[in-house]
């Protein structure tokens, strides 16, 4: 789906998803100091908004414009007391074809992001690359299997970077310079009325150097 299909689909509801966080962030972002954190495939803004209430600097980034204008518009009617637009700089980019904004950060999280599996991983490297040091990747993706069979769906999903994916491409780098923490395949925290993904599966990884 390109910028125009995005920008279509959220044109087309007044809100396509919940307005909540997503679960895994909470649970795996909680206990950790703020910083700078990238978030990748914004959407509307709820990551990106829960993050800077808790003090993080946050690069919050999607395709689509209609998302973007979306969420900095939520985010200023609820949070101008708060100071969010200041700790919240919405960006439209296509990583799939550009390069991540100048990092390093602190975080960087793309919960159900759907990143192309490319030869070579450049796009996926370049991402790995925005992570500082000492700092954290958070990769989440449904479980294949709650997409239903496969004739149904309107991708190949292998065609995409799961978890499972981005965590070998990992452990074939140099020695000592990521760490995971984190691959498995848990319930998700919490199901919309109506989807019919209930499993996520989570990466974290922790940069070393």
């Amino acid at each position: 789906m390109d910028a125009q299909a995005w920008d279509d689909r959220y044109s087309s509801e007044d809100r396509l998803f919940s307005g909540n966080p997503n679960g895994v962030l909470i649970a795996e972002v909680e206990g950790l100091a703020p910083g700078r954190a990238l978030d990748l495939g914004c959407g509307e803004g709820a990551d990106a908004v829960w993050l800077a209430e808790r003090g993080w600097h946050v690069t919050a980034v999607d395709i689509s414009q209609v998302a973007l204008d979306r969420a900095a518009e939520a985010a200023g009617a609820d949070g101008a007391a708060e100071g969010l637009g200041d700790r919240i700089a919405w960006t439209r980019a296509d990583l799939t074809a550009e390069p991540p904004p100048p990092g390093p950060f602190d975080l960087v999280s793309a919960q159900y992001f759907p990143l192309p599996k490319e030869e070579g991983h450049a796009a996926l490297k370049a991402l790995l690359a925005a992570v500082a040091p000492g700092g954290t990747l958070l990769y989440v993706g449904h479980h294949i299997e709650d997409l239903g069979p496969q004739q149904w769906r309107e991708v190949d999903p292998t065609d995409y970077y799961w978890p499972a994916d981005v965590a070998e491409v990992l452990k074939a780098m140099p020695d000592g310079e990521w760490t995971v923490l984190t691959d498995e395949v848990r319930p998700r925290p919490s199901v919309p009325e109506g989807a019919h993904h209930t499993r996520d599966t989570v990466l974290r990884a922790r940069r070393q150097r």
